[in-house]
């Protein structure tokens, strides 16, 4: 009754799949929040940098460039300079924006490139799907964020604004180097307290995400043991590809009973066929064998082809129990085997 249930946790071949499939936990918000933080941190750590460069541009156009003839060639080289400066000035932040943005995702994922998602996939196309995922749980998650940044960022302009109202009302009296510092400072608080909050939702949105994932991962037992089966086949077609297998061992050790020189036997539950050739072999081989209704067979196969049949029950028990199809007799039964095909041997050349 309960077997369709999405009880369990998932296996790791279900993760390994939803993985490849681009299907993993991550948070949009995390690389945004550590974005913006990364790059409010770097205008803080190169501000004397930024400042000089700048400085740099603004005396170079007031002091060379005012006289310089207007030409296409000069106007080009102009460009080109102001370029690579602009370049070198915004290097830090961006170097710093990007390296920040790879490590939140891979700290998020890991290293993952897949295609999946690239692929068309017309169900997208579906009207009525379409509209369960505009009234989704997602979709509401995704509302109540984008709600809660805008409460988070206007309670903190708000709050910060509010707070240096009688600086903010006096910067018409102040100097205007006074007020541009005053400016950027407010500004570089206000933009670390927006990122800081912002990153702290962005973990929770993470742990959210998490949560998400773990449970659409969720498998029922059925799940599992239909996994299971496409991992390690399903046993009804294993046992018939087993017992096709121990049949075709079987023949193949039938077609070999005719070349044995002798078959010895319990009498009644073993048989094993031995063969030896002194210029292949450095012992005999044991050929075949089997118990009870397999032994039958074997001495039956073996009276059609003239192979001599031998009673010895103790030396048959102990081939059927040390040896197998292919080995040569142990060490210590030379002796009773090299007795036993002698007397083979004897009767053949009786029989010539």
């Amino acid at each position: 009754m309960f077997a369709g249930e999405k009880t369990e946790k998932a296996t790791p071949k279900k993760r390994q799949d939803a993985r490849k499939k681009g299907q993993i936990a991550k948070s949009q918000e995390i690389p945004g929040a550590v974005v913006l933080i990364s790059g409010f941190f770097s205008l803080l750590m190169f501000g004397g940098y930024f400042k000089e460069k700048l400085v740099s541009l603004y005396s170079d156009i007031f002091l060379n460039r005012l006289t310089m003839d207007v030409n296409s060639e000069n106007v080009m080289m102009m460009f080109g300079e102001y370029g690579i400066q602009i370049l070198l000035l915004l290097a830090p932040i961006f170097l710093a924006v990007f390296v920040m943005a790879v490590v939140a995702n891979y700290a998020q994922v890991g290293f993952l490139f897949t295609g999946e998602l690239l692929k068309p996939k017309f169900s997208k196309l579906n009207p009525l799907k379409g509209l369960k995922q505009i009234f989704s749980m997602r979709s509401l998650m995704e509302f109540f964020k984008s709600i809660m940044k805008l409460i988070i960022i206007g309670y903190l302009v708000y709050s910060t604004l509010w707070g240096e109202k009688d600086q903010l009302a006096g910067l018409s009296r102040i100097p205007v180097e006074q007020a541009f510092y005053f400016t950027a400072d407010i500004t570089m608080n206000l933009g670390i307290k927006i990122a800081a909050a912002l990153l702290v939702l962005a973990v929770v949105d993470f742990l959210y995400q998490r949560y998400e994932h773990e449970k659409n991962l969720k498998m029922s037992k059925q799940d599992i043991k239909d996994e299971y089966k496409k991992m390690e086949g399903d046993p009804l077609v294993k046992g018939k590809i087993r017992e096709r297998q121990r049949r075709m061992a079987l023949q193949r050790m039938m077609q070999e009973i005719p070349k044995a020189d002798v078959i010895i036997t319990n009498p009644t539950h073993f048989a094993i066929a031995l063969k030896y050739d002194g210029s292949k072999m450095d012992a005999p081989q044991v050929v075949a064998k089997g118990q009870d209704f397999v032994a039958l067979r074997i001495k039956e196969i073996a009276k059609e082809h003239g192979v001599i049949t031998i009673e010895n029950k103790p030396l048959a028990r102990a081939l059927f129990q040390r040896t197998e199809i292919g080995d040569s007799i142990p060490g210590d039964l030379f002796q009773a085997v090299a007795e036993v095909l002698a007397y083979v041997y004897k009767l053949q050349g009786k029989v010539r």
